[in-house]
């Protein structure tokens, strides 16, 4: 299997990111970390930690958001998806329009065009008219948009349940097997 990029950009909600490199590793899989420059200051803010401190783990590789050149903007590259968790309404509209000015974006940009699995996880509340338009125009184009609204449906006691619904969201759109959180069986009613 190939690894799997996650870019982590300016909008609110960096624990996503963080525990999503902590699970993918977790199972074994190789992360290519990409955090922007807005990305770096929201994941110290909210989760008192770095790109650096995440990247200690032997399975991250960091990769410079400058380098375009990078490893995960190859389409010949084994990358098995990219997933931009949390994704800004900014990167958001940069994809829609084609733009890849950072490595997030041509990362991305490279996974529509390879027909890779590409997952971004917005968080924004309540969503602009724009952002909703490309959020729609980048799922028509293959973009499997998992807003990062958690369910209640399993009762959960902590924000790490919270987190973890969308996590294995993300890990059932990358055809990950995972025993993370609880799936809804039709017995609970």
């Amino acid at each position: 299997m190939g690894e799997v990029v996650v870019g982590i950009s300016g909008a609110s909600g960096a624990i996503y990111g963080q525990r999503l490199v902590e699970v993918l590793t977790s199972m074994g899989k190789t992360v290519r970390l990409i955090v922007t420059d807005s990305g770096r200051l929201t994941l110290q803010h909210e989760c008192n930690t770095t790109p650096e401190a995440m990247a200690e783990n032997e399975l991250v590789v960091l990769e410079d958001a400058k380098n375009v050149g990078a490893k995960s903007a190859s389409g010949s590259a084994k990358i098995d998806a990219v997933v931009i968790c949390p994704c800004s309404g900014t990167t958001i509209g940069k994809l829609a329009a084609g733009i890849s000015d950072n490595l997030v974006t041509r990362s991305a940009i490279v996974a529509m065009k390879e027909r890779r699995h590409l997952i971004i996880v917005p968080r924004e509340a309540p969503y602009a008219t724009v952002h909703l338009e490309n959020m729609a125009k980048l799922s028509a184009w293959g973009t499997v948009v998992i807003p990062a609204s958690p369910g209640f449906y399993n009762h959960p006691t902590s924000i790490d349940d919270l987190v973890d619904f969308i996590l294995a969201r993300i890990l059932d759109q990358i055809g990950l097997e995972h025993t993370i959180g609880r799936r809804w069986t039709g017995d609970e009613i």
